[in-house]
């Protein structure tokens, strides 16, 4: 394949083109993210630093960065486990699950927060949506104030499939 061919096969057809789509992404990300209400990050970490177990539950892309979530509070001591993991302990009162789902109404998403519910665990939910059903479970909900993926309008974000959600969902450490 020719370099022309393959510029054309994946898209970009100069630096400069990488460039400003390094750009567009960073300012969809800092655009997302400066809308984040502190309070609302505040409330999640003071359920993380109680005693009890966290546990995370996401579908597709937001269960992805989760998974990464996880590995980061691991490394911070704290004791971590993955919804759905073939050794999984059963999550219990005193424990927190923390959910994400951009509409806020992935069935296995709000199944695992009925769920936790049931069992008296706390619920610390990331959401496009503030009335979803995943809102309505959680303790805590952040509201992250992007396009769903599925609206391609002009509100919506440039990159495929409205990724500024999960790309603000990544948690610093």
């Amino acid at each position: 394949m020719t370099p022309t061919a393959n510029a054309t096969l994946t898209g970009y057809s100069t630096t400069g083109d990488i460039v400003r789509n390094l750009a567009l992404v960073q300012d969809e990300i800092a655009e997302t993210a400066a809308k984040v209400d502190e309070q609302q990050i505040a409330d999640v970490a003071r359920h993380l630093s109680h005693p009890g177990r966290v546990f995370v539950a996401g579908a597709g892309r937001s269960g992805l960065v989760l998974r990464m979530a996880a590995m980061r509070l691991m490394h911070l001591g704290l004791n971590v486990h993955i919804a759905g993991d073939t050794t999984t302990p059963a999550i219990a009162s005193g424990d927190l699950l923390m959910v994400a789902s951009g509409s806020g109404t992935t069935s296995g998403v709000v199944k695992s927060a009925e769920t936790a519910a049931k069992a008296g665990a706390r619920i610390a939910a990331f959401t496009t949506n503030p009335s979803s059903p995943l809102a309505g479970l959680a303790d805590s909900v952040v509201i992250i104030t992007a396009a769903q993926k599925t609206d391609h309008g002009p509100s919506g974000s440039r990159q495929y499939s409205g990724p500024p959600f999960e790309q603000v969902l990544i948690p610093p450490t």
